[in-house]
């Protein structure tokens, strides 16, 4: 699952970014409300961390402007903001939880697991592009029924790829999403995980469902000709 922390303060978005991480979600940090309103409007994720305090536009106006669009989005306020008054606009405006700072990293992780409880997603929490599944509550994959061991890393990619199926990504929207890096050109992580994914996803299989699009970067879909698995090739039952 994806989660969206807009902080301005780097220390607190790296400790509830790194702490995110441990438990397995996907994050993306913006650090303006701008940004962080582009960002939440742009792409689908399962749940928004929202300080109110932030350069440009005030994390109270991003509420406003997100919540009418983004009606089933979990959205937790992190702010140090502890007045009744602010913590009854922001739930008034669309809010779902209010914590407020210093807090600890363990009652956050069991907020965010509530909210991803509670939350009516429009999402399936298991994705499937032909006989291709992702679970993405209990982190299992599996291809004709058959279990696949991922890292987390490849499973990041693959649940990316996924829910952008039939849609070309870039190299450099997958380093900004999966590894929440800035693109580097002379990086190829990119294309060695990729590879990593298609020997344990593709290379048994009689129908080849990661493309890679020639100047573009990668793309996953069903609609795929059949391959033939090399001879003697082997490819292990789970």
């Amino acid at each position: 699952m994806r989660i969206l922390i807009i902080e301005d303060d780097k220390s607190v978005a790296r400790f509830v970014s790194k702490g995110l991480e441990a438990e397995h979600y996907a994050v993306d940090v913006e650090q303006n409300g701008d940004d962080g309103l582009a960002m939440a409007q742009e792409y689908d994720y399962d749940l928004m961390i929202l300080d109110l305090n932030l350069p440009g536009i005030d994390g109270l106006t991003v509420l406003k402007h997100i919540r009418p669009k983004k009606d089933a989005l979990p959205i937790l306020i992190l702010s140090a903001n502890s007045s009744l008054e602010d913590r009854v606009n922001a739930l008034n405006f669309g809010a779902d939880d209010y914590l407020t700072k210093p807090f600890s990293l363990r009652e956050l992780a069991a907020r965010v697991r509530a909210l991803l409880r509670r939350a009516k997603r429009p999402t399936q929490p298991v994705l499937r592009i032909a006989d291709l599944e992702i679970n993405r509550i209990d982190r299992t994959v599996k291809r004709g029924g058959k279990r696949i061991e991922l890292t987390s890393k490849e499973f990041a990619l693959l649940e990316y790829l996924m829910r952008n199926a039939g849609r070309p990504v870039t190299r450099a929207m997958i380093i900004e999403h999966v590894w929440n890096l800035s693109f580097d050109t002379m990086t190829n992580v990119v294309d060695v995980y990729i590879n990593y994914l298609r020997k344990k996803v593709d290379d048994c299989s009689g129908v080849k469902l990661i493309h890679t699009l020639r100047g573009v970067g990668y793309q996953l879909d069903g609609e795929s000709s059949e391959i033939t698995v090399p001879f003697g090739k082997q490819c292990l039952a789970s």
